[in-house]
């Protein structure tokens, strides 16, 4: 990925608060008027993983197996992970044939912590934060409803994996939204509900965002 930063929107919110349903409705809406590309991390890593035969954005053979490790542990990718991490997010661009200067790129398990985000300073202009803001009581509740329907066959929402993801997102990735606020990132705050869908959490931010 070369040439200007992307103009990107950065989803954070814990596992099952329904990033991937907005990330979805945000793409097939737009955002301000602007087309969104909603670049899903996990769902490209989950791609990769089950890919039959070469890795379809060049990783090698020890970098697919490290990815089927993060998704097998919940681990997430440290510093020395990112030149995997670039090449996912480069193969997504080059497959969707984006024009940067139009779309918004919607980051969504991308970064996850502050290394990510400075290995990614320079790729991506973070403007706007959308923050989705459950209690692990509603996380486990949506994870058995699946309002957003996005759940199945997820082999990583086993009780034990969820509470690790659970952790890590309050140790390393919810200090994100203070990271880009700080360093003039309009955040929206969207307090999600246990049934809440992808259109009610759309509305909602709208809502919200006029007034940030």
């Amino acid at each position: 990925m070369t040439g200007a930063p992307w103009p990107s929107v950065l989803l954070v919110g814990p596992t099952g608060s329904g990033k991937t349903p907005l990330g979805r409705e945000l793409e097939r809406r737009g955002w301000r008027g602007r087309p969104c590309a909603h670049f899903d991390f996990g769902a490209n890593l989950r791609a990769v993983a089950s890919a039959p035969a070469a890795s379809p954005v060049g990783l090698t053979g020890d970098e697919r197996a490290a990815v089927r490790r993060s998704l097998a542990t919940g681990a997430l990718f440290e510093d020395r992970d990112m030149p995997l991490v670039l090449k996912v997010l480069a193969g997504f661009a080059a497959s969707r044939g984006i024009d940067r200067t139009g779309a918004l790129l919607v980051l969504n398990g991308l970064p996850r912590h502050a290394g990510q985000a400075t290995a990614l300073e320079g790729l991506v202009r973070i403007g706007l934060v959308i923050a989705l803001e459950a209690s692990a009581e509603v996380v486990r509740e949506r994870l058995r409803l699946d309002p957003g329907g996005d759940r199945g066959g997820r082999v990583d929402d086993a009780p034990g994996a969820v509470e690790r993801r659970l952790a890590d997102y309050r140790a390393r990735t919810a200090p994100l939204v203070e990271h880009y606020g700080s360093r003039g990132a309009a955040v929206v705050t969207v307090e999600v509900t246990t049934a809440m869908t992808a259109a009610e959490a759309y509305r909602e931010l709208d809502l919200r965002a006029k007034f940030v």
